[in-house]
């Protein structure tokens, strides 16, 4: 899917510039990478067909009213869940101390707790989420989005063995990262 032409489907990541270094202030982290992670037009397109009807059941054998009253519900629910779904970015980030972070979601991960990185292509991506998958794991998984990337801990007070995060460029994201990769 992503060796084509771009078509409205895909997800692609946005590469962040680094900001200059002229400031000696340390005024924030340095966003080196921002993969942003909507969910595909096609979503968006059945959501809406599934509202409509709803709508068009909700006013079978009752009044029109009831149809709008139901269609306005279910829009705003569809609406809702996809913004929803959206919301997840990958960053990689410098901080004024030099490490380099990961974010994704609300989680944070330091280049320091990483002893390696392995890209997931998409081939292996059912085997590594199936039974290949370890129970205490960071996974964050986005079924639209076909590779992923691992980052294998070395924490001994960390219980989680290694975090699994769905994106568009996993080899990007482990370049970027600075990560032993196998």
């Amino acid at each position: 899917m992503y060796d084509a032409e771009p078509t409205g489907d895909d997800v692609a990541p946005e590469p962040a510039k680094e900001p200059s270094h002229s400031s000696s202030t340390g005024s924030g982290p340095a966003v080196l990478y921002v993969e942003r992670q909507p969910v595909p037009l096609s979503w968006w397109l059945i959501g809406i067909g599934v509202a409509a009807l709803l709508a068009w059941q909700g006013q079978m054998s009752r009044e029109w009213y009831w149809g709008v009253v139901v269609g306005i519900l279910a829009l705003v629910a569809v609406v809702w869940s996809l913004i929803y779904a959206s919301r997840n970015r990958v960053i990689v980030e410098r901080d004024s101390r030099g490490e380099t972070w990961l974010r994704v979601g609300d989680a944070s991960l330091p280049r320091s707790a990483v002893s390696r990185t392995v890209s997931v292509p998409p081939t292996a991506r059912r085997a590594a989420m199936g039974r290949q998958l370890d129970p205490a794991a960071f996974v964050v998984h986005r079924t639209w989005i076909p590779a992923m990337a691992m980052f294998i801990l070395d924490d001994e007070d960390d219980p989680t063995p290694y975090w699994l995060i769905s994106t568009a460029e996993p080899e990007t994201v482990l370049k970027v990262f600075g990560a032993p990769v196998d």
